[in-house]
């Protein structure tokens, strides 16, 4: 009971920040009320989300970890509440620079604590994929709507995994692929301000190593499905035998998952 209590309390607390957040935009830059209305609706559905993972995950209280991550989530509101209310690059870019900074520090604080959890490493990537389709989104009012390419191939990708299953197999570890992630915000960030020289050839650049890094963990999990349908093939039956009780047989319910096909772009932290 005091687990739930401290639980909700929380979350309360996660909600008043993002209420506050968009009131100090609002105070200083100016929000207008569809700007505000867009914060609103991405809050509550960021908190009812973050409750049903959370539940999902058998989690009653947050790392240190993950209340940086939800930092971001907070900036990237208030981020996408300044987009549809078309403010001022500056402040755009101000935030979206913060929101980078949190996403290395994160990661650094979750290893650093022992606290890395399939639960913290799903949180960050669903935010920052979040906030690469709103920066995508804000730029492309500039540079034309194939930016929205860079936002939209993780959720493309994620729902190519409900027709093909075997694209939510796990991969392996890629220090390409955590780069070529992270150079999209940077490059979206800084296409943002306006006056970076030759945006638009950044911003091709960054969608093509994208591109070629979805394509290259699409090509590994359908050669790593045929091995292992070959390797089913070639097995002989055999029947199995009765599992004893108290086993080693199998993990736990509370056992660690491997990473899903969809968060291929983003590496556990």
């Amino acid at each position: 009971m005091i687990e739930l209590h401290r639980n909700t309390a929380e979350h309360l607390a996660w909600a008043a920040v993002q209420v506050g957040a968009l009131a100090a935009v609002a105070a200083t830059t100016g929000l207008g009320p569809v700007g505000w209305a867009a914060g609103i609706v991405c809050a509550i559905v960021v908190g009812g989300l973050l409750r049903r993972a959370m539940r999902r995950h058998g989690r009653t209280s947050l790392h240190p970890a993950d209340r940086i991550t939800l930092v971001r989530a907070v900036l990237t509101i208030v981020i996408t509440a300044l987009v549809v209310d078309r403010a001022e690059p500056t402040i755009i870019v101000v935030l979206g620079v913060l929101a980078l900074i949190s996403d290395f520090v994160d990661g650094k604080l979750a290893r650093r604590t022992g606290t890395v959890s399939e639960f913290g490493a799903r949180l960050d990537m669903e935010v920052d994929a979040f906030l690469i389709l709103v920066l995508s989104a804000h730029v492309s009012v500039a540079f034309g709507w194939w930016v929205l390419t860079i936002g939209a191939m993780r959720y493309a990708f994620g729902a190519a995994s409900w027709a093909a299953p075997w694209l939510r197999a796990g991969l392996p570890p890629s220090l390409a692929r955590k780069t070529v992630a992270a150079v999209q915000g940077i490059v979206l960030v800084a296409a943002s301000s306006g006056i970076v020289p030759r945006a638009r050839e950044l911003i091709a650049l960054a969608l093509l190593a994208l591109l070629w890094s979805f394509g290259r963990d699409v090509l590994w999990l359908s050669r790593s499905r045929n091995r292992c349908s070959g390797s089913s093939a070639a097995r002989p039956h055999r029947r199995s035998s009765p599992r004893l009780r108290g086993g080693s047989g199998g993990r736990g319910r509370r056992g660690t998952r491997r990473g899903s096909g969809s968060a291929a772009q983003r590496p556990a932290r």
